[in-house]
């Protein structure tokens, strides 16, 4: 006994003679389908597939109704020699059988896909709905016509768009120089914060804009060197030689190739037990104070920044970078543990305000590694901002590829790609910076 593959809630052919033909046709009970005709899949999409009976091609047109129920209905015809139309559609989108079946043979297939809602029309190139206008129910509208939905606000429009504007801003931005040499000391015990990165590229962006600016590399990493593309080899003259020997800064100091107002004192792998020497020193906390003091004082043209990169430690070298200093610059990471330590280098500021550096203040925090996309990172930041709401700028510095890749090609961020979203954010901190001025 034979029984109908689809279910029939309503009849679509007015045509007994094509009904009959249609009916005679249908495959036998238990096949899954008509030899290779159709597969109906997904809850409210619609697929049709080709139907192959024996040497001969025979289809019908499907049309699909009501949302996700998988009713069908084939309008057929008792010629078998007519070409497959296949058609997937939105369960409430009907296409009536008679656009599909016209000019089968004639004309081949052309898909349009919506993505945004999951579904695909097949519909006839090259037919334009213009000469027929009962093929204009084939021609898909665009997707923001059709939804309510306007491409070109995307999240990447609306970041395209807002990189765009940025560019602009800063483009016509023109940064005060200050009068008087502005040193900063970039510290935070915990390591992995962002500290020389956000050295390097505050200097370069400040450096871009026609500022003088000086880095002293006093990590023993070597990191902030390695960015700005100086040598720091162990046979380089480095900042070792001017902390533990005393030599003129002058004589380590070196052009960075990135811009030709950007200097650095590099640090080498001797500068890992300096530590140790500086302990029986005499003046050991104000033996690089000293030496800045001359450099600055002789330099023939005067510099405007100078950013110390100090190690994550509290120790003899990080003290001399605060002696040295007048202003601090705490990066702070937008996770807990970065807000742990950050009691505790305050204390330790705040010690060396009193007894080695009374014009040392922290004027700056600059939030780093920004995820957006958590509650963690928000939260930290609002907290920052609620305790710090002088010190910390308003720019964000979000977490990004760009960042990270510069240095393996000997580079900061602001050389490698100057209009990413994080050199552009770099180059807005730098001009917050200068534009906020020295603290009083």
């Amino acid at each position: 006994m034979k029984r109908p593959l689809f279910k029939r809630n309503r009849q679509t052919t007015t045509d007994p003679a094509d009904a009959e033909a249609t009916t005679s046709k249908e495959s036998p009970a238990g096949n899954s389908g008509i030899p290779a005709v159709a597969e109906w899949s997904g809850a409210g999409t619609f697929g049709a597939g080709l139907a192959t009976e024996g040497a001969q091609t025979r289809t019908g047109a499907v049309a699909a109704s009501g949302p996700g129920t998988g009713d069908v209905e084939r309008a057929g015809s008792s010629n078998k020699n007519f070409s497959l139309r296949q058609v997937v559609v939105m369960p409430d989108v009907s296409i009536a059988a008679s656009h599909l079946g016209r000019d089968a043979r004639s004309k081949p297939l052309r898909t349009v896909s919506d993505t945004r809602q999951g579904a695909e029309i097949a519909t006839e190139a090259g037919n334009t709905g213009e000469s027929d206008p009962e093929s204009s129910a084939l021609i898909p509208k665009p997707i923001s016509a059709a939804h309510g939905f306007d491409l070109r606000d995307t999240p990447l429009a609306r970041e395209i768009s807002d990189l765009a504007r940025r560019r602009t801003v800063l483009a016509a931005v023109t940064l005060p120089l200050p009068k008087v040499t502005r040193i900063f000391t970039v510290a935070n015990q915990k390591g992995g914060v962002g500290k020389t990165t956000t050295a390097v590229n505050l200097a370069a962006a400040l450096a871009r804009t026609g500022a003088r600016v000086l880095v002293i590399d006093l990590d023993p990493q070597g990191n902030a060197s390695t960015a700005l593309g100086v040598e720091h080899r162990a046979e380089t003259p480095s900042i070792y030689d001017v902390v533990i020997g005393g030599d003129n800064l002058a004589s380590v100091v070196q052009v960075s190739p990135l811009y030709p107002t950007l200097f650095c004192a590099p640090a080498t792998i001797h500068l890992a037990g300096a530590e140790i020497e500086l302990v029986s020193l005499d003046s050991r906390e104000q033996r690089l104070r000293t030496a800045l003091e001359a450099f600055l004082a002789a330099s023939s043209e005067p510099f405007h920044y100078v950013f110390i990169d100090c190690p994550p430690s509290l120790g003899l070298l990080t003290i001399n970078a605060f002696v040295s200093a007048g202003e601090v610059l705490i990066p702070i990471q937008c996770e807990y543990y970065a807000l742990e330590g950050l009691s505790q280098l305050l204390g330790n500021i705040a010690l060396i305000e009193k007894h080695l550096n009374p014009t040392l203040k922290v004027s700056t925090i600059l939030l780093t590694m920004f995820d957006s996309r958590t509650n963690l990172a928000n939260q930290v930041a609002q907290e920052v901002r609620e305790h710090f709401p002088r010190e910390v700028l308003r720019t964000l510095i979000p977490r990004s590829v760009r960042i990270s890749e510069a240095p393996s090609y000997g580079q900061t961020v602001i050389s490698y790609d100057t209009y990413s979203a994080g050199s552009l954010s770099y180059q807005e901190a730098a001009a917050e910076i200068a534009q906020r001025g020295a603290p009083n």
